[in-house]
Parts: C-alpha cells; structure tokens; sequence
C-alpha cells in the first residue's frame, strides 16, 4: 500500500471526505453510480454528437453571412436588395450602419460550444473584422462585419444556433437524478430510523434510561436485532431483579447475626464500658462494610434516570458533608439540570467528598456545563494529593491502600459514572491536591 508524502495512505485521505453515517454512505453507494452514468451520457452527447450539430449550425449562419457579404461587395449598388432578399430567405434582420466603426465587446457567456463554434466559422468564412453580441437582444445573436464604408448589422434567431432536444436531454438528466435521490432518501430514511432508535435505545438503557421496548421497523436485519434487543433488555431486567432480591436476602441474612451479637453485648453488663464501645464499634463497622459491598455488588441499577436538578442534588450532598464537620465551598451554574439516577448519583459524590474530606482541610465543589450536551463536575481538595502512577488503580475495586479505606468508595463512584455515560479522571489541582474531574451527559 502506497502512501502520500505527508504520511496519510490513500485510503484514509479518501475517508475524510466520505460520509460518516449509515444514511450518507447508502446514499452515496445508490446515488453515485447513477451520476457516473449519466455524467457518461451526457458527455457522450455533449461531446460527440452536440459538437459536430453545433459546428455544423455554426457553419450554415456563416455561409450565409459570407455569400450575403460577397453579393454586396459584388454589386454594392443593389445592397439593399441583397439584404432584402437574404432576410427573406435567411430570416436574417440586416441593418446597414454607414460611417461606423466596430466597437470591443466583452468575452460571451453563453452555456455549450456554440459561441467558439460560431466564432471559428466565421473567421474561416470572413476575410474582414467581425464581432458577435450574444446579449443585444433576447433571442437574438447579433454578428457586426466592418464593411468598407460602415457597419454591417446582422440579426439571426438563437433557434438556429441551438439544438432543442439537448435542453430536453438535460432536463432528463437531471429530473431523473433528482427524483431518483428522493426516492432513495425517503426509503433510506426508514431503514436507516430503525437503526438509529436501535443505537439510542441501547444507549439509554446503558444509562440508566430505560423507555422500554422499542418497535421494530425498517429491513429484516434491523427488525431481528430491534426484537433481539427487546428480549435482551427483559433479561437483563430479570435478572437485575433477581440480583437484587438476592443481594436483599443476603443483607437480612448477614445483619441478623450483627443484631443478635449487638443485643447480646447489651445484655452483658459485666463488660469493661471502654471494652463495650469497642465491640460495639466493630459491629458497626461491619454494618457499614456488609452495605459498601452490598451497593458495590448491586450498582444501583434499578434505579430510572429521571431529570435532576443538580443545584438541589448538590446542596444535599454537601449540606450532609458540613454537619460532618467538612468545609466545602459549592459553584453550581445557574439552571443546571441533567437526567440521571439520583440516588445512585448522590452515592459516587458522597463517596468521593467523604474521600477528599479525609485527605485535605477545604474542599471545593463545581457543576458547569462543558459543551452542547454534557456537565462537568470538579471536586478539589487540598490534600497530599495522588502520585499520577497510582490514579488509575486507586479506580480499581480493593486496590486502595489509603489507611481505613476499603478500597471501594472510589471504584463505585467511577461505575456509577460510568453507567451515566460519563467519565472520571484523578488529576493534579493547580493549588495543590487533588482534582476528581467527572463529565456527564446532560
């Protein structure tokens, strides 16, 4: 495979300029053929048969221009009479200018050969200066031949320069490609819709966003995949739902024994109080860590996005963080709103303020919209921040080494963002720390 001096192959060169969608390029793929072949056509015709027709019209109004000339030049006396007589057969419109000279005219713009054509064929038929006026009048192309003593005006009808049926066959032409591309369009448009609802219903179901089964339409490919899809979307909602009553009953399972052992240290009054707290504490603790691993296994996913207002959202989150003795400053964009699962949502940023709130004194917390469509939030701290080697398995699930942490508030932030179809990046903040940047759909 040969490639171009800027180090682009041919076939990447040629790509750029391709349509990017299905109906673009299955547009191209009907369309082009059909221009190629009536652009073959048309030059055929235009070329070949249209040239030799209009050089020999060209050729017929000179002659007569020329054998007018020579009759006048033959017998001046009776001029008159010849461009009497040669009106008459030659439908030619003669006026006779004495004492005039032949002015410059601009360049013709006149569509097809005709005008070199004529041009070419007067030259070779008059042995004096010429012009031609192809806009004196409508219809009319006007020849000027100096003459000894004057001007000699000659007006001949456009008819006999052109061909009608060429007009007609460029009509054809492009009438035909015309409604073949509607025609095309519109039933490329049906098949290509079917598609598209296809890719945006599998996108918000990803999301969160479930609209329910979509209807099939179009070919029969895209109808076997719109069914095919509408069966897998029922079992993954089965088996969401019985994950979750699954990961339910594990919940009552475990917590019952932690309940038990609770009572029971509250029944033993005999026990140390400093020995109690202690006790208690780690069933807690084990409370709390049934339930990260709980969420982490279950991921929120029976949750329905729905329109969220994320001033309101935000505000919540860090309200509950300051009763926790956390100093946050919020900046949320005025009117921000996005569809998302709320609570699912309120976990990844609950999880990672309770991180950087465990790592720096001061936490800032901003929500803006980044482009057409998607929401940025930053969440800053002032901590110690994160060597760049390490960000990425801090992401992973029961990798984190931080002290106390169970290696999962981070990685079930990134999954929840994830299933958003969103982002989340560990990055260094220009003041010192650590930068959380997310991105989500709006």
């Amino acid at each position: 495979m040969k490639i171009r001096p800027g180090g682009v192959s041919p076939e990447r060169y040629v790509r750029k300029f391709l349509p990017r969608g299905l109906f673009g390029r299955s547009l191209l793929i009907v369309l082009l053929p059909l221009v190629l072949l009536e652009a073959v056509a048309l030059q055929i015709f235009y070329g070949n048969h249209l040239s030799v027709l209009s050089r020999r019209l060209a050729g017929a109004v000179a002659g007569e221009v020329a054998f007018m000339i020579d009759e006048i030049d033959r017998y001046p006396q009776t001029r008159n009479l010849i461009i009497q007589e040669t009106g008459q057969h030659f439908q030619f419109n003669t006026l006779f200018m004495p004492g005039e000279v032949l002015r410059h005219l601009p360049p013709p713009n006149v569509p097809g050969p005709v005008d070199t054509d004529l041009a070419n064929a007067l030259s070779s038929e008059l042995d004096r200066p010429f012009n031609v006026n192809w806009s004196a009048l409508p219809g009319i192309v006007r020849i000027n031949v100096q003459m000894p003593d004057g001007v000699l005006r000659i007006d001949v009808s456009r008819k006999r320069l052109y061909i009608g049926t060429f007009y007609l066959f460029l009509v054809w032409v492009i009438g035909i490609a015309i409604i073949t591309a509607g025609i095309a369009a519109l039933f490329l448009r049906t098949q290509v819709r079917g598609v598209r609802r296809l890719a945006a219903a599998a996108e918000n179901f990803g999301m969160g966003r479930d609209s329910g089964p979509i209807r099939p339409e179009g070919a029969v490919e895209v109808r076997r995949a719109a069914t095919a899809f509408n069966r897998m979307q029922d079992r993954v909602r089965r088996f969401m739902a019985q994950r979750t009553t699954m990961l339910a009953g594990v919940s009552h399972d475990l917590r019952t024994p932690l309940t038990r052992l609770r009572l029971a240290l509250a029944m033993q009054p005999q026990i140390p109080p400093q020995d109690m707290a202690d006790m208690v504490g780690d069933i807690e603790e084990m409370e709390h860590l049934i339930g990260i691993y709980l969420n982490f296994a279950r991921g929120e996913g029976s949750e329905l996005a729905v329109p969220t207002d994320m001033t309101v959202l935000l505000d919540e989150i860090c309200a509950n963080a300051r009763r926790a003795n956390a100093a946050i400053t919020l900046y949320v964009e005025e009117g921000l709103t996005a569809t998302l699962r709320p609570e699912a949502m309120r976990r990844a940023l609950t999880n990672l303020i309770d991180n950087a709130r465990r790592h720096g004194t001061h936490i800032w917390v901003t929500a803006q919209r980044s482009g057409p469509g998607r929401l940025h939030i930053n969440i800053d701290d002032n901590g110690p921040g994160i060597p760049e080697a390490q960000r990425e398995t801090l992401l992973r699930p029961f990798e984190s080494n931080a002290p106390g942490g169970t290696g999962l508030g981070l990685a079930i932030a990134r999954d929840i963002i994830i299933a958003h179809g969103g982002s989340i990046s560990l990055q260094d903040r220009p003041e010192g720390g650590l930068r959380v940047a997310m991105e989500l759909p709006v």
